[in-house]
């Protein structure tokens, strides 16, 4: 029954070395110990720390890649807007050039069919001209076969001529 009932002696033993035990360790283990934990508690609290602005980091990292994501989309939509812009001023300057080529060539051939008329006008009066010398020439040489006959007719035309000169 020693074992259940401790005698004063080993109670007074157990409770000296108990209390150097504590002294000692109150002395030299609990600072280190405390220490140390506080030091852990530290290292924790600056890992959260970084842990938070690394977070914040991200956090301004995905707004900051948003926004450029969606100032890139805005900027190939202008590109987009200006290239279909400039594709309709282009076949609109391509339609206007043809119309007025278009208006040229059609200028140019009406000018080209007036100088054909007016070359084909000439050239059949000129002919309608020939025509009728060739008649009147015949003509006169039949009735003018007598020389009296001819000249009664020069006499003729230089007084129709000598009167419109003078109407003149």
């Amino acid at each position: 029954m020693q074992l259940i009932t401790p005698d004063a002696g080993l109670l007074f033993w157990m409770v000296v070395i108990f209390g150097l035990l504590f002294f000692l360790l109150w002395k030299f283990g609990f600072p280190i110990i405390t220490d140390m934990v506080e030091k852990r508690n530290a290292t924790i609290e600056k890992s959260l720390k970084d842990a938070h602005e690394i977070e914040a980091q991200m956090a301004g990292m995905l707004a900051e890649h948003a926004q450029m994501l969606e100032d890139a989309r805005k900027e190939q939509a202008q590109i987009l807007r200006e290239a279909a812009d400039t594709r309709s001023k282009l076949i609109a300057d391509a339609k206007e050039q043809a119309r007025e080529e278009a208006a040229k060539i059609l200028a140019d051939a009406r000018t080209e069919i007036e100088a054909e008329k007016e070359a084909a006008l000439r050239d059949v009066r000129k002919e309608v001209a020939v025509l009728s010398v060739s008649i009147a020439e015949k003509i006169l040489r039949k009735e003018l076969s007598e020389d009296k006959e001819q000249r009664e007719y020069i006499d003729r035309m230089v007084e129709e001529t000598v009167r419109e000169q003078a109407q003149s």
